[in-house]
């Protein structure tokens, strides 16, 4: 074993890293393993919740792992895609995800999540760690609150979303109707999509916690289509930011890797789970996990805790 600790010691030697990664007295496999199994269940439950596995992956590993925030929301991007791409085909074959939908809302998202990643990096850990903290209690309360419809009613297309063929039958297994669906507030929800990339790109989150309520509640896709396409759009806005950490150094394989593979296969599971489990339970255990990642990522970013 020794005679590895060369190697070791190079892939470490990052100061950031430095900061905390490994303790001393352990092995060197036993975060990444853990990493691996974290992802295995986030990715489990980030498809049916439709958030991302980025919102969950930042907040936990940046709170309760010892690696430094930046190399964590590099990590989280790449999770978040990871996950959204793993999910992707099963989604697009189930009709729980619609490409027309997707395309025109990721191309703003992408845009703006470059601003964002720039802004994360410029800013200190601690200050990016606190303002986590907050944006996740925040979503926390946005999602207890939120009422969600399985099938809102939209009584007119708008005339953006008509030129574009924004529209789709979505099958509920469930009760086994073909539920014909059409969105209207286009515009708006394509200027919410500008935002919600920014804030993706600056905590690495990959924002799919805001996708499925501007999707569900503003322009009235049904949620399960919302929760589906949500990924297809985590694809695109993750990937921009994602160059902007690697040109900067900000992904260090032995974060991303195990982290990236536990997230694929959880996703891919997660996703045949989608169409026949019950949305409020995956809602109400997320909102129990974001709760409790956010008050630490919020205490170690006070110095409170460390």
């Amino acid at each position: 074993m020794m005679r590895w600790m060369p190697f070791f010691l190079l892939l470490f030697a990052h100061p950031a890293f430095a900061a905390g990664a490994v303790a001393a007295t352990g092995a060197w496999w036993v975060w990444p393993l853990a990493l691996f199994v974290v992802c295995f269940f986030l990715g489990i439950v980030a498809v049916p919740a439709g958030v991302g596995g980025g919102v969950l992956f930042v907040p936990i590993v940046g709170s309760f792992f010892p690696f430094h925030l930046d190399f964590v929301r590099g990590a989280g991007l790449l999770v978040a895609l990871a996950s959204s791409l793993a999910a992707g085909p099963s989604l697009l074959k189930g009709g729980l995800a619609n490409l027309r939908l997707a395309m025109p809302l990721a191309f703003g998202a992408s845009i703006s999540a470059i601003g964002g990643a720039m802004l994360g990096l410029a800013l200190p850990a601690n200050v990016v760690q606190i303002a986590l903290g907050v944006t996740i209690l925040g979503i926390v309360a946005l999602m207890a609150m939120a009422k969600k419809s399985e099938f809102p009613h939209v009584p007119a297309s708008d005339n953006l979303s008509r030129m574009l063929s924004i529209h789709g039958i979505f099958r509920d297994v469930i009760s086994g109707k073909d539920m014909n669906w059409q969105v209207h507030r286009t515009p708006l929800g394509m200027g919410m999509f500008l935002v919600i990339g920014f804030l993706g790109g600056l905590f690495g989150v990959g924002a799919g916690w805001a996708n499925v309520p501007v999707l569900n509640l503003l322009m009235g896709v049904p949620l399960k289509v919302a929760a589906g396409t949500s990924s297809l759009i985590l694809t695109t806005a993750s990937s921009s930011a994602t160059w902007y950490y690697l040109d900067n150094g900000a992904i260090l394989p032995v974060v991303a890797v195990p982290s990236v593979v536990g997230m694929m296969i959880g996703a891919r599971i997660g996703a045949h789970l989608l169409s026949v489990l019950n949305a409020s339970v995956i809602r109400k255990l997320v909102i129990a996990m974001l709760l409790i990642s956010g008050i630490g990522a919020l205490l170690k970013g006070l110095g409170i805790w460390t």
